[in-house]
């Protein structure tokens, strides 16, 4: 998909630990890709970069986005030519009840890996990973596009506002001077095998199903957006292709987001993973908290379209069975090889139906 612009390259990834750091690691080695991975230890447990065992694949280095020290020795010791900036704290609701270590990792953190890159002069472009919750959320029926203006109804999403505004500013105010390419990529709901993290619709089925336990819902008439994990990450990674070939002539926000068909309510979600799983039932429950969650939101993703080329290869449907898939081979006994192997080849599958 990318004409071997990655192979031999020297790519960090900050976050590669979490779930969509997992599959952008697996993708990139296989690429031919020198990883260099920083991170915290994986999130969650079990964990897809346990599972596949992908720390003896890379340069894996475990550390804090906080710590500024030792972020700026990692740079200068592997030196990338690329960076994708993943690290975060992920999580809405978690945000509510952590707020400041959410705006310190988020916000400072970004801040740290661009004053590191600053002090690099092997980089030549950086992907920051925020999220489609930037937005000031209007909860209208119209998709937000890049243009439109960022906020945030709670501390995670104002946090990944807050880290927009900084890619911006340093964008105009460091990165043009220095010849360094610098983005930022917003996504949908993503959704693939691998993923356990808490507070998540998907993970929370998994982990019901797995035990034959029933599935609760908190909101099931909440709309989202609802993509494959490697759609964004195709997004991702052509922007850096580009960006790597001219500069800053695709610096600047872009949406990744699935099309208007691949937006469902949650319980629609539910029915699809129950439906490929071949087993089990869900509930609705009362919410416990006061919380506040959004409704609907949608992202606009033309300008990826027209401008990248970039396109959803796989609709909701064929993401849900992908994803269950995955979950029902971990589930099966596989050992870190074989699932290795079959994580392999459904990202081929998807490079295949990009070409087709």
């Amino acid at each position: 998909m990318f004409e071997n612009i990655f192979k031999n390259k020297s790519v960090l990834i900050s976050g590669h630990t979490g779930f969509k750091g997992s599959w952008l690691t697996l993708w990139l080695t296989e690429m031919g890709a020198n990883v260099i991975g920083y991170s915290l230890e994986p999130p969650t447990d079990p964990s897809m970069f346990d599972a596949l065992n992908l720390k003896e694949r890379i340069i894996h280095v475990i550390g804090d986005v906080r710590d500024e020290e030792k972020l700026k020795k990692t740079f200068k010791t592997h030196r990338p030519e690329l960076v994708f900036h993943l690290a975060a704290q992920p999580l809405v609701r978690y945000s509510y009840i952590a707020p400041k270590y959410t705006y310190e990792v988020n916000v400072i953190g970004t801040i740290n890996l661009l004053e590191a890159v600053r002090e690099t002069d092997s980089v030549k472009a950086v992907v920051v990973v925020t999220s489609d919750k930037c937005y000031e959320n209007k909860e209208w029926i119209y998709g937000y596009r890049e243009t439109d203006p960022v906020g945030g109804y709670d501390p995670y999403s104002s946090s990944k506002g807050c880290a927009e505004l900084v890619v911006s500013a340093y964008r105009r105010s460091y990165f043009e001077n220095l010849g360094i390419a610098l983005s930022s990529v917003r996504a949908g709901n993503v959704i693939g095998g691998g993923d356990w993290q808490a507070d998540r619709l998907v993970p929370d089925c998994i982990r019901a199903l797995s035990k034959g336990e029933t599935i609760k819902i908190r909101n099931p008439d909440a709309i989202r957006p609802w993509q494959y994990v490697l759609e964004p990450l195709s997004g991702y990674l052509l922007l850096a292709s580009k960006m790597l070939e001219k500069a800053h002539k695709f610096d600047g926000a872009w949406n990744f987001g699935p099309p208007d068909a691949d937006i469902l309510t949650v319980e629609q979600l539910v029915k699809k993973v129950l439906k490929y799983w071949g087993s089990g039932n869900y509930t609705v429950v009362e919410k416990r908290d006061d919380f506040h969650e959004a409704r609907l939101l949608k992202l606009d993703s033309s300008m990826a379209r027209f401008l990248l080329g970039w396109r959803s290869n796989y609709d909701v449907e064929k993401a849900v069975k992908e994803t269950v898939e995955w979950y029902k081979n971990y589930y099966s006994g596989l050992t870190g090889k074989e699932l290795y192997e079959f994580s392999v080849k459904q990202i081929k599958e998807y490079e295949s139906a990009d070409k087709k």
